[in-house]
């Protein structure tokens, strides 16, 4: 008999090779597999807990009220908090934005309003214990 051509050789040997890296990926995606099914819970069995974690809320400007005094806006986006808020006078709302928008003491709303500092704190005070006032009235019955 003949001797086997070189080429023939070297396609068997290529062959081999590509059968032996088939046979390890399949291997391979066999083991990533069961790895994955170890891992992956199915979306069924997620409690609300974990839901309540992956939602958002889209907030829209329009949802909101807006209150500016100076120059500077405070966005409200509940509707009780806000009609009481407009209930308010326009020096009352004026120190709260300053103090809750800017964060602004009550030294620094007196400079920037031309107010002593004693009258801001009362003017806040008052406003703050008159908007909870409002807030309590407004409340509805049983919340």
């Amino acid at each position: 008999m003949g001797s086997i051509p070189r080429e023939y050789e070297q396609r068997c040997q290529f062959d081999a090779f590509c059968k032996s890296v088939l046979r390890n990926e399949a291997w391979n995606l066999k083991r990533s597999m069961k790895r994955q099914r170890r891992r992956v819970t199915p979306l069924d069995t997620v409690p609300q807990s974990e839901w309540d974690k992956l939602s958002t809320t889209d907030c829209y400007p329009s949802d909101s009220f807006v209150f500016s005094s100076h120059g500077y806006s405070m966005c409200i986006d509940n509707e009780l908090v806000a009609a009481a808020f407009a209930g308010l006078s326009a020096t009352e709302q004026s120190i709260l934005i300053l103090h809750c928008a800017l964060d602004m003491t009550d030294a620094e709303i007196g400079a920037y309003l031309e107010m002593s500092r004693s009258a801001v704190q009362r003017r806040r005070t008052k406003a703050l214990t008159g908007l909870r006032a409002k807030l309590v009235a407004l409340m509805p019955k049983g919340g």
